[in-house]
């Protein structure tokens, strides 16, 4: 065999042989992550909690969905007929949603299953038929579960899980906890020159930095070892010498506008995954509810050490008329609690409500834009990949949508849901309603801005190549189109979180976003709106100019992206107009 031959197939070798053939570079850098995480196990264990939280809230505002559409149409129709149409409609409904959810699934279904039947299928009609039979054994399934006592045994499963859980979750170690580096503490009595309280003999102001210093290195430390893995993969296991990518790196490290922009995200971000452990007090104790907690700190007056529920602490330092209660930043309150970035009007520390702020702003930002993004792409490649009567289908409802105000129906969907409670308007205080209103209001923007990208591989070679060989559809979008539109994603994306935090903040701070008391940095501004020319100057000016700062970094990361991916794009302004009408 040649020279040629041999590296020729050394290159199509899979990923997986080339990693069995040189297992050691991989093998190090999975320990290294492995200690990573293990230095954070119970940061770990109390997102893994989290996630599932969430995912069951999902699954029950899913499956709630039929049996609510049933009961309207149920108490629609008089008389004994009434139940059993709810029953149908709840039924129908129920087994379609299984239907659509169990559409990219269908190949689970083996093709002997099919033959059994004796029936003859065409292609088109096979693979329908084995979503059909899928959704048949999936709605059998629920329907055991639902009517009886395996569904009981698998519910008490799950729970006796999600306890195991949030108990290693509480148990195990994290190495920037709040139990493992505490500022919490009081001055020591009689004459109040020490501290009780603060790890390693430390103030709280120090224990708090050391913290901080803590989480910043660690937080560095991760995203250098993520990088250090992409380059043991393309020094070892990558199959070309050179790639489109290296070329998209080398242009992005090259714009310093970029990498500001880039620096500033990743402190957003870190400030809002770490929020615990980068406040001074936790959101539950110093603002969710003060009423229950209580702290100790040492009274000047009785030289002794006091216990004071949190609450009645903060409103004995809430801001007087003319704004000079408050305590500045770099400074301790009476009560011996450290405020890095003073208090708010209502007593509150600035710097919790920082960080937890910009835990809500992350949350909204990019579950407004993943959702919108999932729906752009999917229509897109729908959209490009049949054309005819289903693109003009979606350019017609996009352009239904984009006439609507989203301001208006901010206001309308608020108060409607609101008022009645819903559970969609509870999570964060109406934020998952806010992301839900977004993400329907931007979508049409950004499939309008990936739709020709989408077109224009629709219409190259290796897609008609695809459909020679009878792949499916599906297949298709997945593997040949997405990934040369995922580019845009990420620069759309990148452009429109920036628009969507400025957005929330601007709604909260009109009274229409985010309502208390889950901290949001629209409602720190419009709090201390009132005192911006007092010794309160900071209630307002901190978020404000912690907005500003974030919003103009993801403007700038967003345009490195779009630079290095295609130094000569030109996509303009569009995307920050990519929500509905004004």
């Amino acid at each position: 065999m040649s020279t040629t031959d041999s590296e020729l197939e050394t290159e199509d070798r899979p990923l997986r042989e080339l990693l069995s053939s040189n297992p050691r570079p991989a093998l190090l850098w999975f320990a290294g992550l492995l200690v990573l995480l293990a230095l954070e196990i119970g940061r770990f264990f109390a997102g893994i909690s989290q996630f599932l939280g969430i995912a069951g809230f999902v699954f029950d505002l899913l499956a709630s969905f039929p049996g609510y559409v049933g009961g309207n149409f149920e108490s629609a129709v008089p008389g004994n007929i009434g139940s059993a149409v709810g029953t149908a409609v709840t039924s129908i409904v129920a087994i379609g949603m299984l239907f659509v959810f169990l559409l990219p699934f269908g190949w689970v279904v083996p093709d002997e299953s099919l033959d059994r039947s004796g029936a003859e299928f065409s292609r088109r009609q096979r693979r329908w038929a084995k979503r059909g039979v899928l959704t048949a054994i999936v709605s059998a399934l629920a329907g055991v579960l639902a009517f009886s006592p395996a569904g009981s045994a698998v519910a008490s499963g799950a729970g006796a899980v999600s306890s195991g859980i949030d108990s290693l979750a509480s148990s195990l170690p994290s190495v920037t906890s709040r139990e493992f580096i505490s500022n919490e503490g009081h001055r020591t009595p009689p004459d109040g020159e020490g501290w009780t309280g603060p790890s390693f003999g430390l103030t709280p102001a120090e224990a708090w930095g050391l913290r901080v210093a803590v989480v910043l290195v660690y937080a560095t430390t991760l995203v250098a070892w993520f990088w250090r893995g992409f380059n043991v993969y393309r020094t070892h296991y990558r199959q070309a010498d050179w790639t489109p990518t290296d070329d998209t790196v080398r242009r992005f490290r090259g714009n310093y506008w970029g990498l500001f922009g880039l620096l500033v995200v990743f402190l957003f971000v870190v400030l809002a995954l770490w929020a615990p452990a980068l406040s001074p007090s936790t959101a539950e104790e110093n603002i969710i509810t003060p009423a229950v907690h209580e702290i100790e700190y040492f009274d000047e007056d009785t030289g002794q050490v006091e216990t004071v529920r949190q609450v009645q602490a903060n409103n004995d330092q809430e801001t007087n008329s003319d704004g000079q209660n408050t305590v500045g930043p770099w400074s301790y309150d009476k009560y011996d609690r450290w405020q890095p970035l003073g208090t708010t009007d209502r007593g509150q520390n600035m710097m919790t409500h920082l960080a937890y702020g910009a835990r809500t702003s992350l949350i909204i930002g990019v579950s407004a834009i993943g959702i919108s993004a999932l729906i752009a792409v999917v229509l897109s490649l729908i959209a490009a990949y049949y054309k005819g009567i289903t693109d003009l289908a979606i350019v017609m409802a996009s352009d239904t949508i984009q006439v609507i105000p989203l301001l208006l129906l901010v206001m309308m969907l608020s108060v409607l849901f609101g008022d009645a409670d819903h559970t969609i308007a509870q999570p964060l205080d109406g934020g998952l309603l806010l992301a839900l209103i977004f993400a329907f209001g931007f979508w049409p923007g950004m499939w309008r801005t990936i739709r020709g990208p989408a077109l224009q591989v629709a219409e190259q070679e290796w897609v008609d190549a695809a459909k020679s060989y009878g792949q499916q559809p599906l297949t298709i979008m997945r593997k040949h189109m997405a990934p040369y539109i995922a580019g845009y994603i990420m620069i759309y994306a990148s452009l429109l979180l920036g628009t969507l935090i400025i957005a929330v903040s601007a709604l909260t701070f009109l009274g229409l976003g985010i309502t208390s008391p889950t901290p949001e940095w629209g409602r720190l501004i419009d709090d201390g709106q009132p005192y911006v020319a007092t010794s309160s100057w900071h209630v307002a000016t901190v978020p404000g100019l912690s907005i500003v700062f974030v919003v103009v970094a993801f403007s700038a990361l967003g345009d490195a992206i779009r630079d290095a991916i295609d130094p000569e794009s030109d996509v303009g302004e569009g995307a920050a107009a990519a929500g509905g009408g004004a």
